[in-house]
């Protein structure tokens, strides 16, 4: 990517990602919950699972999974093949040796597309569901996060695709309403 004026600012952004990041790189739990945070992200394993396993419950939201997994599987085209190929970000520098597995994306660094996965999936998840909502919302967060801390994504990239996913959430809403939600 090439610098622009924002660059400096974006910059000293990810630096203090990092920082809020390296508090917790090297803690066994924190490493462990945001590995796997990261793994269960990967192609969007997590948000599948749960919409199939509320799925299981009623027509309904049997309806609504098929839904969730369609709107996933477009907003990866948009992002991973639509933006990632118009951005061409490099991924942070990974130096030492990362205490799990991981697999390692070929694409572009920017937006994440395990941030803007899971606040799509969020968004869509969480609607009608007045107490549940912000569940669906902090599991999208330690999803996001995990990118940063697992040094696959620059601060600045999860919160790009956060918000992207939280638009593209909002549209399919539009789009293509819930089950039983039509207007």
């Amino acid at each position: 990517m090439r610098a622009g004026p924002l660059a400096p600012a974006l910059r000293r952004f990810d630096a203090a990602g990092e920082r809020v990041a390296d508090r917790l790189r090297g803690r066994p739990v924190a490493d462990r919950v945001m590995y796997a945070a990261s793994e269960l992200g990967d192609f969007s394993l997590c948000w599948h699972l749960l919409g199939a396993a509320r799925g299981l419950t009623s027509d309904r939201a049997a309806a609504e999974a098929v839904r969730l997994s369609a709107v996933l599987g477009i907003e990866s085209l948009l992002v991973n093949v639509g933006v990632k190929g118009l951005v061409r970000r490099t991924r942070p520098v990974v130096l030492e040796e990362r205490p799990h597995r991981l697999r390692r994306p070929r694409t572009s660094s920017f937006p994440s597309g395990h941030a803007s996965s899971a606040f799509c999936a969020a968004t869509l998840l969480a609607e009608g569901r007045a107490r549940t909502w912000p569940l669906y919302y902090a599991a999208a967060a330690v999803v996001a996060g995990s990118r940063v801390h697992v040094r696959i994504h620059h601060a600045s990239d999860v919160v790009a695709g956060a918000l992207l996913g939280l638009a593209l959430g909002r549209a399919a809403r539009r789009v293509w309403p819930a089950p039983g939600r039509e207007e």
